[in-house]
């Protein structure tokens, strides 16, 4: 090979006996359990509260530093476990975050020789026949596979227009690695469920099954191309987005070669600001982005860490995006079922507008909240939340009086407790996309207010709302118009049937009352009429002021009707 350094590979002690590997990850798991039973369960309740608040804090970072020992040793989806609280920036304690950071990219690397064989297995040729060089130290050591930089054959170059690329392998025996795991999360999911506090709010082994679906697809790589392109299709044109191209001719199932997209890693604040960037301008358009994906598009990046997302300037610093936002490592999606975007986009505009009712409502959409839940003191709750807190920033939460907190949580921390949530289908991954977005956010600025972007996003999203709600109201009235018109006709005809005898009218004061009766029926609809062309026009007169202005003078109709004097 053309470019060959040493390697500083370890292999993964974790990648042995799975039968051990299962006990340790049951062992660590019931122990850790138990701890937190007694210190924030049994201490409270024998009176004894002040000793778990003196100690939480060295107990996190103890919990934190001996996860990440498991993490490293094991590898596999524990990783995946620990880069995921090391992302809660704004709600785990940095004693917890600060531990597991280095998870996002410091994974022991498998020896090449190994990656080599299981490559050339796969591809069904030597490496020497697919490439004209490549690094056999790895670009990246993830969890679940490595990359190594290569750069293809002159005639492949010509085939594809790409030359330095990205080789991604998977790790060797990672299938059984990650079949283990999940045995190990689906146990310990199982005595979760037996916890009444836990199973009343969330489906853990439902959880678990979602979490298991989306682990076996990350390692097909042939499903993590579809979905590269998938996402492509959804931005293209968006001058904020880039992702590398396929090389499907050097991809396989455990083998995905891609265009070399590596720039600046979105974090790196020293090399934005090198590159000419400010960090705190990236933010921004980072959380639009996943917006974009959440809120429009429906299929996101579900694992949206800082090692899987560059900051590539453009080159020409005219031009109306100098810098993308390029993504990789598709192996993690999500989709959003249509009902459940409809509720995403309601919580979001309830929040923008600090809707404490709007935001529950939402949630139930959403199907956080059981149907016979009582959400009146809920409601309460978030709009005191929001009228204390609403529209602060992480920073400035974080100068809040610590005894605010509390006495909030005093109030109503019992009626949230109390509450039957639980977590709806696909809906961890969308709880993990928001979660990195927010944690990536705080870091390119400690003083990013989520808020400056929630709000023009979710305004955009109502005027989006208001213009379907018009579209449908002006639907409604020429349905209602349609209806009316053939009302009177009908009126008319049950008439004609008494005067020729057809109906039997026992009392002639009868007839006359129906007959007034008619007449007021009458003027009732044409007064409906009236209202609904009106309002239509007027709502859709904002978004097609033809149309609207046609309805609005369509209402003169049945108001002439309603407005003419009534015959004796």
């Amino acid at each position: 090979m053309a470019s060959v350094r040493g390697s500083r590979s370890v292999q993964s002690p974790g990648f042995g006996n799975t039968r051990a590997r299962y006990r340790r990850i049951l062992r660590f798991a019931a122990w850790h359990l138990a701890v937190t039973w007694w210190f924030e369960l049994a201490l409270p309740r024998l009176g004894l509260r002040r000793i778990p608040e003196r100690n939480r804090a060295r107990r996190m970072q103890q919990f934190a530093r001996r996860f990440h020992v498991l993490a490293v040793e094991l590898g596999g989806l524990m990783i995946k476990v620990g880069q995921f609280m090391s992302s809660r920036l704004d709600v785990l304690p940095p004693e917890i975050t600060k531990e597991l950071e280095g998870l996002q990219d410091e994974v022991p690397a498998v020896p090449f020789d190994e990656i080599r064989a299981l490559a050339e297995a796969e591809l069904g040729t030597p490496l020497e026949a697919v490439f004209a060089s490549i690094d056999e130290v790895p670009l990246a050591a993830a969890s679940l596979g490595q990359a190594h930089r290569a750069e293809l054959r002159a005639a492949d170059r010509e085939d594809t227009g790409l030359g330095s690329v990205v080789f991604k392998v998977q790790r060797p025996g990672i299938d059984k690695i990650v079949d283990v795991d999940l045995a190990a999360l689906r146990k310990v999911g199982g005595w979760l469920s037996r916890i009444r506090l836990v199973a009343s709010r969330a489906d853990v082994p439902a959880i678990i099954k979602e979490f298991a679906q989306t682990s076996l697809e990350e390692i097909d790589y042939l499903n993590e191309a579809a979905n590269l392109e998938h996402f492509a299709a959804d931005f293209a044109g968006d001058g904020r987005v880039a992702v590398p191209g396929v090389v499907w001719e050097r991809t396989s199932r455990r083998v995905l070669t891609l265009e070399d997209v590596t720039a600046i890693k979105i974090t790196d604040a020293n090399g934005l600001r090198s590159a000419g960037i400010d960090p705190a301008e990236v933010a921004p358009v980072f959380a639009s982005v996943m917006f974009d994906q959440l809120f429009t598009n429906g299929f996101f990046h579900a694992d949206p860490h800082p090692g899987n997302i560059f900051v590539t300037p453009a080159g020409d610093t005219a031009a109306e995006h100098p810098w993308k936002l390029t993504f990789i490592d598709f192996g993690m999606m999500g989709q959003v079922p249509p009902k459940t975007r409809g509720g995403l986009r309601k919580l979001l505009i309830a929040a923008a507008a600090r809707d404490g009712k709007g935001l529950v409502a939402a949630i139930s959409d959403i199907g956080v909240l059981v149907p016979s839940a009582d959400t009146r003191t809920l409601e309460r709750a978030m709009t005191q939340l929001f009228a204390r807190f609403g529209g602060m920033g992480f920073a400035e939460l974080r100068e809040v009086d610590p005894r605010e907190f509390r006495q909030f949580a005093v109030e109503f921390g019992d009626v949230v407790r109390s509450l039957p949530f639980q977590l709806p289908e696909n809906f961890l991954l969308v709880i993990r996309a928001m979660s990195l977005t927010s944690g990536v956010c705080s870091s390119l600025d400690p003083r990013f207010n989520l808020w400056d972007s929630v709000e023009p996003y979710a305004a955009g999203l109502l005027r989006e709302e208001r213009g379907n709600f018009a579209r449908d109201a002006a639907s409604q009235a020429l349905e209602i118009a349609t209806v009316a018109v053939g009302l009177p006709k009908r009126l008319d005809a049950v008439l004609t049937r008494l005067n020729e005898g057809a109906v039997e009218v026992a009392d002639p004061r009868v007839e006359r009352q129906l007959a007034r009766l008619v007449r007021l029926g009458q003027r009732g609809v044409a007064a409906l009429v009236f209202s609904a062309l009106l309002l239509a026009g007027a709502l859709v007169r904002a978004a097609d002021s033809g149309l609207g202005n046609v309805l609005m003078i369509l209402s003169v109709l049945p108001l002439l009707f309603v407005l003419k004097p009534p015959r004796p």
